[in-house]
């Protein structure tokens, strides 16, 4: 069977990285990418890995990106903090390990998302996938936020079984991502955003909620549809703030102050 190696980028996640890290104890190397962290993380990480690195985190892609030449296999599979691989996708994967040769450079994997201790069935997050099993080859696009696999030129197949996802631990740490995410999408968004106008602040977060919850059907999941609808929506809103913010600073400080 061919090996493969777990890379798993963290910052302060000494709640999360235990599960993660015994959800891949059967991969052939595991390296944890750690971004700093003030807690208890890296002392945790090392009871199942001794390949962590640490470097400073500028975005998601810019870590991801660096990470996977460090490693030694051929096959990566990448999980973050929040995320727990179960047997039947490490069945799928090896599956595909076992053969000869592998007909995909990358693999889509669904995710089974949590909010809050719920199951979120609905509310545009039942079609949740990532690319998170590809060949070292592979580079994630640059963006701030939600950057995916580059896929063009790659033949990419879609594994039938799921990541569990549990985003969102609680209130705190909901209002803190957000605002972090905020900004981060704020920045690939300045460039192609003129000007900010109540288009921006008051239809588009608008319109993001009534696509999660009635086109999306988050009314189905109910209390917590409703929640996660507000949060993109509120999300949406935070991303032209915070633009209209920097640039009553300074016009040029939404690419460099973000």
């Amino acid at each position: 069977m061919q090996p493969i190696s777990v890379i798993i980028p963290t910052y302060n996640e000494a709640h999360n990285i235990r599960a993660v890290l015994e959800s891949v104890h059967w991969a052939d190397e595991i390296l944890v990418v750690d971004s700093f962290s003030e807690d208890d993380t890296v002392t945790i990480a090392r009871e199942y890995t001794n390949f962590i690195l640490q470097r400073p985190y500028k975005n998601s892609a810019d870590q991801k990106n660096w990470a996977i030449p460090q490693v030694t296999h051929d096959w990566i599979l990448l999980v973050d903090a929040d995320e727990r691989v179960t047997t039947a996708l490490q069945q799928e994967i090896h599956e595909y390990l076992r053969q000869d040769s592998v007909p995909y450079d990358a693999f889509w994997i669904g995710r089974q998302n949590h909010f809050l201790g719920k199951r979120v069935r609905y509310s545009g997050w039942q079609g949740d996938a990532v690319i998170r099993f590809f060949r070292k080859s592979c580079r994630y696009e640059d963006k701030n936020v939600h950057a995916e696999i580059i896929t063009e030129g790659q033949r990419v197949g879609q594994l039938k079984h799921e990541l569990l996802h549990y985003t969102f631990r609680d209130s705190s740490h909901f209002l803190e991502k957000m605002m972090r995410y905020g900004k981060w999408s704020a920045k690939d968004h300045a460039p192609r955003t003129p000007k900010v106008t109540l288009y921006h602040l008051w239809i588009k977060p608008a319109f993001r909620f009534f696509k999660h919850f009635v086109w999306q059907l988050g009314f189905l999941d109910g209390r917590t549809g409703f929640t996660v609808s507000y949060i993109m929506a509120w999300g949406v809103f935070l991303r032209y703030l915070y633009i209209m913010d920097e640039r009553s600073k300074s016009p040029d400080s939404i690419d460099s102050e973000i």
